[in-house]
């Protein structure tokens, strides 16, 4: 753990509690009978410290991307994107005393106001027409959880890029795109049971958890994460830890090398006796 723990990302001010995120990711063994695994996987923030994974296959109970496969303790706050956005992941990590801050998913996530009706996300984010500009509005789910709604419109050209994405995918599966689809995509909206954070460092945080997808590249890419072993589930889970402690190593002596000139010796503190 050491080698993770020297890995770190500056936070939007000192989290005065355990910040961490959560994702998942596809691992396919390589040619036509490989077998697919998914791995969830946790780090924590600012360190990118690596707390807990799991790997398992892609069918069968308890094998999806649920808040429930991993551990939490009380006060920690748990960031995750649009597909950990159900109404039961949040009821789930607040019935373990933490909190939660996750990508808003318009389409299967009923915000409701304080006086219980249905809250029309899409028309309060429109009410943001300048880049950049921070709203919040105090929201509650199903059930009576409490928690706010932090929103920032994006820049023209971030807008653009996420039309093109969605045009990209719409061409590739032969579909047609909503018109609150590409209004949405002008946005990026957050849910979080966090009351006390401001908005802006809140939408921070956010933003920092595009570091789980960095490591999930870097495992895939320098790790060869996909090429395990086809026999069981242990062996494949061991030889996981295997290629994650190389990746690990691989990154502390390039760390190493970049720091100190190869002259091969440490001068001493004390200049030698003449």
């Amino acid at each position: 753990m050491r080698l993770v723990r020297e890995n770190g990302v500056q936070m939007p001010g000192e989290p005065q509690r355990a910040v961490r995120v959560v994702d998942g990711t596809i691992v396919k063994e390589p040619g036509k009978t490989g077998s697919q695994w998914r791995l969830v996987y946790s780090i924590r923030l600012p360190d990118l410290r690596c707390d807990y994974f799991d790997l398992t296959t892609t069918t069968g109970a308890g094998t999806g991307e649920s808040f429930a496969r991993v551990p939490l303790t009380q006060h920690h706050l748990i960031l995750a994107d649009a597909g950990y956005c159900t109404v039961p992941g949040v009821q789930w990590v607040v019935g373990q005393a933490a909190d939660v801050l996750v990508r808003i998913n318009p389409q299967s996530f009923p915000l409701q106001n304080k006086a219980g009706r249905v809250f029309d996300l899409l028309s309060h984010l429109q009410k943001l027409q300048t880049a950049g500009k921070v709203k919040e509005w105090k929201v509650k789910l199903p059930g009576g959880i409490e928690g706010r709604v932090c929103a920032v419109r994006k820049s023209e050209e971030a807008i653009g890029k996420a039309h093109r994405r969605i045009e990209r995918r719409a061409s590739k599966k032969q579909t047609q795109t909503k018109a609150e689809t590409w209004e949405y995509a002008k946005y990026v909206a957050v849910f979080t049971t966090d009351l006390s954070t401001m908005a802006k460092t809140i939408l921070e945080w956010y933003r920092v958890r595009w570091q789980i997808e960095l490591t999930f590249k870097r495992l895939k890419s320098l790790a060869k994460l996909g090429h395990l072993p086809k026999y069981d589930a242990q062996s494949s889970r061991a030889w996981l830890y295997g290629k994650l402690f190389v990746a690990l190593l691989t990154q502390k002596l390039v760390r190493t090398g970049r720091e100190l000139s190869p002259w091969g010796y440490i001068f001493s503190e004390r200049p030698a006796t003449q």
